[in-house]
């Protein structure tokens, strides 16, 4: 239904229930959602859970391009235009996930400027992400980046504290994240460990002191 004949529409009711070209599917960890190369007619949205985006190449390299956590959209190249789906998304813990049809999100986009709006911010904040990725992996050193994805994953800097990290991340899986080795990510989880800046109990719980690693000579571009 349009905005015009319903000014009280709520995106997160929009996202909540399964209902015209929207099916909701519960996931257990490390299950796939879409395979790159899979015809895209969808996107998909993160009711519960973390997401694991891997790009493949020819050669059988891969690589960690993002974790998405709740509240997260995902496969959105198919809006434009975008025919294959060009990574491959797991699910890290377990998730529940929104499949919204292809017709239906572009309706939904065109009638509601509320959910418009929210789309939109999305994509600006997704922008702004894959850019400040490029800095940090050009300019800072994998002591900094394993820094930065820690405190991404334990959603620093959103609403609230940051929170324990659900679900296990292995160092594998940060190493490639950041782009360097397994051994270079257990040194300097042990460093932190011994620093405070993070605790193992079960759960990794990453504190805010870790923000001084990613601070500290933090680099810049010259005009």
């Amino acid at each position: 239904m349009s905005s015009k004949n319903n000014s009280t529409f709520d995106p997160m009711t929009f996202l909540a229930k399964a209902d015209g070209g929207r099916s909701i599917a519960k996931y257990q960890a490390g299950e796939v959602v879409f395979l790159q190369g899979d015809a895209a007619d969808s996107v998909f949205y993160i009711m519960a859970g973390k997401l694991k985006v891997t790009v493949g190449s020819a050669q059988g390299k891969e690589a960690v391009v993002a974790i998405l956590d709740q509240g997260s959209f995902c496969g959105e190249g198919v809006l434009a235009g975008q025919p294959r789906r060009m990574a491959t998304v797991t699910t890290v813990t377990e998730s529940e996930i929104m499949r919204i049809e292809k017709k239906a999100i572009i309706r939904v986009i065109h009638e509601e400027p509320a959910f418009s709006e929210m789309f939109i911010s999305h994509l600006l904040a997704r922008a702004i992400r894959v850019e400040e990725d490029l800095v940090d992996q050009l300019f800072n050193s994998s002591e900094k980046r394993l820094a930065r994805a820690l405190l991404l994953l334990a959603n620093f800097g959103k609403e609230g504290k940051p929170e324990a990290i659900i679900g296990k991340v292995s160092q594998e899986t940060l190493a490639e994240m950041i782009g360097t080795t397994r051994s270079r990510v257990s040194h300097f989880m042990n460093k932190f460990r011994r620093l405070g800046f993070i605790e193992y109990n079960g759960t990794l719980k990453v504190h805010s002191s870790l923000l001084s690693v990613v601070l500290y000579d933090q680099p810049h571009i010259e005009r």
